[in-house]
């Protein structure tokens, strides 16, 4: 007999009031945008501006607040490229392997001689030794440096490849260790980029390796690609230097494992400074924007109990000497020490306005990358094309939409109408389903929903057609009914899984747009499925149950 239980209505009614009530805020996409944005901005600062407080009253906090994000291509944003310079890796680990190694080799001075560091090319440690014909056991020394390889492609492998020729010892990163420095660098780069992007607070960006040393960034809302990279394409790398003298030479002369940076404060000014730091940023746990005893804009830094260790250590030893704050190759600051500094905490401050200070805080706090990036491709996307594609995207579905509810009254008539109040429930429901994941849309996404409003009736069609064929042999048009939808489930539920199949094989084998795509599509198919089954259902037996026609036409 042609009925649904209670409880299915219910549960039915139920789904596409929850579909639709998620749905909703995004027709009123930059109000709750500014509601959702207040509430953050609150959250992290801890204060409430009068313009936040508005915003938040924009929209109702009893209601859904998910919205579906827009993507690159929608909202406009910046795309880079980046190729992340590994090499510098194998440097700064051969340069900080270097006073290690020579406090063990000076241990053994009475049987290797004297020692002394060469030029060599980057990423290479080259040391010679007084007495060459105990090659052998400086060679025994460096190798107590080494690791073994712990990755599955370089077990039993070590870290160094270490050899020695005449009195020259050789060491340098061996290529299983390099691969697996590689791959951390890559990982590590990916962490910090992420942390340094969300700081800013802009939306869903897409922050992916691409390749086996390149990072795709693409972060929707920001204003250019200029302003991306100058978030983002510093290594923020800071250290903390000995001083070895000053002078207005930049090409001056020195000796190895020295070089010579300029002053951020004084022109002409240029310093030589021990290459190997005391203190690096990477023992930083936190920095904060703040201002100096003169009320100019500066940062408050603080170290981990390693670095503050360190720290107290060598101020304790060179009270009176000058040291180097270095910030990206550049003296920010040279004070001179006039006391210990034990406490672990230190202030930079020079030639900043507030909003410096701030970016140089949250680059701080984000870490330093561990390797210089060169950005091969860059480009930015304005708001009005984006702008333009959502309008053409509109302008898309509004159209097949239209199209789809023409054609279904024309060949069915009332049933055409039902299907109609399902398609437009269907939509409602992937605009649901999407808030609630906090899926981003882009073009392909568009594309993926306009083909969903097509395949959508599908569905409809079978049932429809084959309650058509049931009136000609039925009892009765609630019978026909009842038949039609049971018959056409099978070959509903077969032609959609085959969709569904292949929606799964683009998500798990393509790129992000295709995977935008893919989303949309298994979202519309499982929504589909759901209308044409059950809500055309509940509508048609509804109608019926009222309207008790003895004969109907489909």
């Amino acid at each position: 007999m042609l009925q649904i239980d209670r409880w299915k209505r219910i549960l039915i009614i139920g789904i596409c009031v929850l579909g639709l009530a998620y749905a909703m805020p995004n027709l009123f996409y930059k109000r709750v945008e500014a509601h959702n944005d207040a509430i953050a901005s609150i959250e992290k600062t801890g204060v409430t501006t009068p313009e936040d407080e508005a915003a938040r009253a924009g929209w109702p906090n009893w209601l859904p607040s998910g919205l579906v994000n827009l993507g690159l291509d929608l909202r406009g944003g910046a795309h880079l490229l980046a190729e992340v310079q590994v090499g510098d890796v194998y440097k700064s680990r051969m340069d900080a392997l270097w006073p290690e190694l020579r406090r063990a080799l000076a241990e053994e001075r009475g049987t290797i001689g004297a020692i002394r560091r060469v030029n060599a090319p980057e990423g290479t440690l080259k040391i010679e030794i007084g007495t060459p014909d105990q090659m052998a056991r400086a060679v025994e020394i460096a190798r107590g440096f080494s690791d073994p390889i712990t990755t599955l492609s370089g077990a039993g492998q070590s870290s160094l490849a270490i050899s020695g020729q005449g009195s020259t010892l050789t060491i340098q990163l061996s290529d299983a260790e390099k691969s697996a420095t590689d791959d951390r660098t890559i990982q590590q780069s990916l962490e910090i980029i992420r942390r340094r992007v969300d700081e800013v607070g802009t939306r869903e960006p897409t922050i992916m390796r691409q390749g086996s040393d390149r990072i795709l960034i693409q972060v929707p809302g920001i204003g250019s690609a200029e302003e991306l990279k100058a978030l983002i394409g510093t290594t923020a790398k800071l250290t903390f230097n000995s001083v070895v003298g000053t002078g207005s030479d930049p090409d001056a002369r020195v000796g190895v494992g020295q070089v010579v940076l300029p002053s951020v404060d004084q022109d002409g000014v240029y310093y030589t400074i021990e290459e190997t730091p005391v203190v690096t940023g990477e023992e930083l746990t936190d920095a904060l924007p703040a201002s100096d005893q003169n009320g100019l804009p500066s940062v408050d830094f603080r170290f981990n109990p390693s670095g503050a260790r360190k720290f107290g250590a060598y101020t304790s030893a060179n009270v009176g000497q000058p040291f180097a704050i270095v910030l990206d190759d550049e003296v920010i600051s040279a004070p001179v020490i006039r006391q210990a500094i034990t406490t672990g905490s230190g202030q930079i401050s020079g030639s900043m306005d507030y909003e410096e200070a701030n970016r140089l805080a949250v680059l701080l706090r984000a870490g330093a990358l561990p390797a210089e990036l060169t950005f091969l491709e860059e480009r930015t996307i304005g708001p009005e094309l984006g702008q333009d594609s959502v309008d053409a995207g509109k302008l898309a579905s509004m159209v097949g939409f239209v199209a789809v509810i023409v054609l279904m009254v024309l060949s069915y008539g009332m049933f055409g109408v039902f299907a109609s109040v399902a398609l437009a429930v269907n939509m409602a429901l992937i605009f649901g389903v999407l808030s609630i994941i906090g899926a981003t849309l882009t073009l392909p996404g568009i594309a993926g929903i306009v083909l969903t409003i097509g395949m959508a009736v599908d569905a409809n069609v079978l049932v429809f057609e084959r309650i058509r064929e049931e009136l000609k042999t039925a009892r009765g048009p609630a019978r026909a009914i009842e038949l039609g939808y049971e018959r056409a489930m099978s070959a509903i539920v077969d032609a959609n899984i085959t969709t569904l199949i292949i929606a799964a094989i683009l998500f798990v084998l393509g790129s992000g747009p295709v995977k935008g795509f893919a989303v949309t599509l298994s979202i519309g198919i499982v929504t589909s499925v759901f209308t044409a089954l059950w809500v055309t259902r509940l509508i048609t037996i509804t109608w019926f149950e009222r309207a008790r026609p003895r004969k109907i036409e489909v």
